[in-house]
């Protein structure tokens, strides 16, 4: 019985820190490039997108798909850095434990 007080305390203490991570996390931003950075995507860490900026250059009505792939990839890549940064600080706490992606932690 004394282990798992021992471990509801490490467990609470990990909820504690995850609390922080996530408060950092949400106030974090981070800035999605594509198309030779002609198209940025500014996303905060809780993957909300705050900006989006497009280069006058790579706007052409003729071409519309174009400017539809490269804004998908900016915003695939903002999204890929929010992912790091968010697996990065979770190691810090969990001890590099490989935790499950369907987790979805810590959002």
């Amino acid at each position: 019985m004394k282990n798992l007080g021992n471990i509801l305390k490490q467990a609470q203490k990990m909820q504690g820190e995850m609390a922080k991570i996530q408060e950092k996390l949400a106030e974090t931003t981070v800035v999605g490039q594509a198309g030779g950075g002609m198209v940025e995507v500014t996303m905060d860490g809780k993957q909300e997108v705050r900006k989006i900026r497009i280069d006058p250059e790579v706007v052409n009505k003729e071409d519309v798909e174009l400017l539809e792939d490269i804004v998908a990839a900016a915003f695939n890549d903002a999204q890929k850095k929010v992912q790091d940064l968010t697996r990065e600080s979770l190691s810090k706490i969990t001890g590099g434990l490989n935790l499950p992606g369907g987790l979805n932690l810590p959002f």
